[in-house]
């Protein structure tokens, strides 16, 4: 029998050997009955290079689910750096925070619970900027948190965005939905907005890449 030639995506990703305390955040989401839909190790690969390339020193993370890209950011950071994570439940705080403390990075780590929005506001009345952004979260809210990373960018930030093809309808024109149209919007954003300059990476489910012009 004829084996089926595996994709890109999948014999990249055997040349590398397989992340122990990562596949652990998998597991322990499975166990807890949560959706599924962590970064792609590819990419965390990629989140951790990209967090020490800048010499990140303050993150912020839209999105923790269980931890497995927080995990992937916090170990970039500099010596001394911070992790700030924006969670709507608890529950998924408290697991994600579980899992850093297992990874030895609980400390790097400080979690907030409730609408992004409302916690980026929060960040803004404080005065907090930030090196790096990673959005992994409600796809309808993309282009308002595209909005507020420029915001709360140092200069020469990095802001990244994951799913960006929404496993296709985001390419599919009988889609219309507000998520697909709002992730749409934010693509256009990191390719035209004349604040950024920007890359969208179409491999797994697409990731954007963009930098906070000086």
């Amino acid at each position: 029998m004829t084996e089926m030639p595996l994709s890109a995506e999948a014999y990249l990703e055997g040349l590398f050997e397989p992340d122990a305390e990562l596949e652990r955040v998998k597991e322990g989401i499975r166990e807890n009955g949560m959706p599924e839909i962590s970064i792609t190790p590819g990419y965390g690969r990629l989140l951790t290079m990209l967090t020490r390339l800048v010499r990140a020193e303050q993150v912020l993370e839209i999105g923790a689910l269980g931890g497995y890209s927080g995990i992937c950011l916090a170990r970039g950071l500099s010596a001394g750096g911070k992790l700030v994570s924006l969670e709507l439940k608890q529950e998924y705080a408290d697991l994600a925070h579980k899992h850093l403390r297992e990874a030895g990075l609980g400390d790097k780590v400080e979690y907030r619970i409730g609408e992004a929005l409302d916690s980026l506001e929060a960040l803004s009345a404080e005065g907090r900027r930030f090196d790096l952004f990673f959005i992994d979260a409600d796809k309808g809210n993309y282009p308002n948190y595209l909005e507020w990373a420029i915001r709360l960018a140092r200069p020469g930030a990095l802001i990244l965005g994951d799913n960006l093809l929404m496993r296709g309808k985001t390419t599919d024109p009988e889609q219309s939905g507000n998520a697909v149209t709002k992730m749409r919007q934010f693509n256009e954003s990191v390719a035209r907005d004349p604040r950024l300059e920007g890359v969208l990476l179409p491999a797994y489910d697409g990731l954007a890449i963009a930098r906070v012009r000086e």
